[in-house]
């Protein structure tokens, strides 16, 4: 086995799903499998507690449901730039930091890329949102270098970025038959990112493309942000979200807050927060939502709730229609209905926030909308219909083209480097 194959290995490395793809200094792209023959997997790890073992993907989330004893860690790319970020948790009786838990992650997407090429890459270029943290450039900084940092410590010797949108495009590019001005939209688990870029066959091969990106904007509003909504307003209320207590005082809510948001509800399941949880009780003029709160962190049913409310989510996307969310697992019976209408009015706000990135995207460009050719869609939450409808409100007449969701950043990224 040679030692080090040569190219460019892109690792689009997802609040929600991560992906990557591999090009030789001169040929195409090709997507790598993560998972039997899938070529995308859930940002996922989960630690058994039984034999200390520790999955990834859909093995790491299965596993959970499964009802393994251990602890599931999601969304870790959302604790980039934040103070959580060196801070440790107590994972099989060690204490372990966030940081660590992503390059654990990084560790295995290195692993598997050098199964499939029968070598060991030590190049990488890694995707990043437009911004990590919203009006914060130390942050944001400090974020890029921590990830950075974990790539370096699981043997990427050449550690280099590229913004997610322009990877996209990129990808995009390959497949245009003539010279166009697009937009495009990667909309991810955890930001929403745009640029207005001039794309085209002769464009290509040119080893300078800034002077083709026309403007870039990004919101830290993403994937998890829908999901947290919608059970915020349809989950929530029914373990004592806006629950008035006896003195006609709502129940405190951020426990509601931390129980609808991914890479928080671990933290509910430590005795503190399960004490001050209990300690609710007298904030409850209806005893049973405070019961079914307390059944749901005691059991650490949290990531199944939130799990069954994003499929919920989709399916009532893609089919447009009403569907169950089924909470049976917390006691028998308990089933809640999504419906398009429930989903276009409790995003409304959030979709606003986004389409209005776009928006602002196209003003710094200093084009009009009939200059436009195309928007281009990448990311899974791309795909979800009341988004689209707001996009094609915001911009009607300019076609949408839905691209390789969750791979084609992954290729873009092994692009860029092809032209250097």
């Amino acid at each position: 086995m040679i030692s080090s194959p040569q190219g460019t290995l892109g690792i689009d490395f997802g609040t929600s799903n991560s992906a990557m793809a591999w090009a030789d200094p001169l040929g195409e792209a090709r997507h790598l499998c993560l998972e039997g023959q899938a070529t995308a997997m859930p940002t996922a790890v989960f630690y058994n507690s039984e034999d200390l073992s520790t999955h990834f993907g859909r093995d790491a989330v299965a596993q959970y449901l499964g009802g393994t004893p251990g602890r599931l860690m999601r969304s870790l790319k959302s604790l980039l730039g934040s103070p959580l970020l060196l801070e440790t948790t107590v994972i099989n009786h060690r204490q372990v930091s966030f940081q660590d838990i992503i390059a654990t992650f990084l560790a295995t997407l290195r692993e598997r890329a050098t199964e499939s090429l029968g070598a060991s890459p030590r190049r990488v270029v890694m995707g990043r949102p437009v911004h990590f943290v919203d009006d914060d450039p130390l942050r944001d900084a400090q974020a890029e270098a921590s990830l950075r940092q974990a790539a370096q410590s699981v043997g990427f010797d050449e550690v280099t970025f590229q913004l997610e949108p322009i990877a996209a495009a990129l990808d995009y590019e390959r497949r245009l038959q003539r010279e166009s001005v697009v937009l495009v939209v990667d909309i991810g688990g955890g930001t929403s990112d745009f640029t207005v870029v001039r794309l085209g066959p002769q464009r290509v091969t040119r080893p300078e493309r800034v002077s083709d990106i026309l403007a870039t904007t990004g919101v830290h509003i993403g994937g998890t942000d829908f999901d947290q909504k919608l059970s915020l307003e349809q989950l929530m209320p029914m373990l004592g979200y806006r629950h008035l207590g006896p003195q006609q005082r709502e129940v405190p809510s951020r426990i509601f807050f931390d129980l609808s948001t991914w890479h928080l509800i671990n933290w509910l399941y430590q005795s503190r927060a399960l004490s001050q949880a209990r300690e609710l009780r007298s904030n409850y003029a209806d005893p049973h939502l405070h019961q079914r709160l307390m059944k749901v962190l005691n059991h650490r049913l949290g990531h199944q709730m939130a799990h069954e409310l994003e499929l919920a989510k989709i399916r009532c996307s893609d089919l447009n229609d009403s569907t169950a969310v089924d909470l049976s697992f917390v006691e028998p019976g308990f089933v809640l209905q999504m419906t398009p209408e429930d989903m276009q009015a409790h995003l409304a706000s959030l979709l606003g926030k986004v389409v209005a990135c776009a928006r602002d995207c196209v003003l710094r460009a200093g084009i009009s909308d009939a200059a436009l050719d195309a928007i281009y869609l990448t990311g899974g939450s791309s795909a979800l219909r009341p988004f689209q409808a707001a996009l094609r409100a915001e911009f009607p007449g300019v076609p949408l083209v839905e691209g390789d969701l969750f791979g084609g950043v992954a290729a873009g990224l092994a692009y860029s480097q092809v032209r250097a």
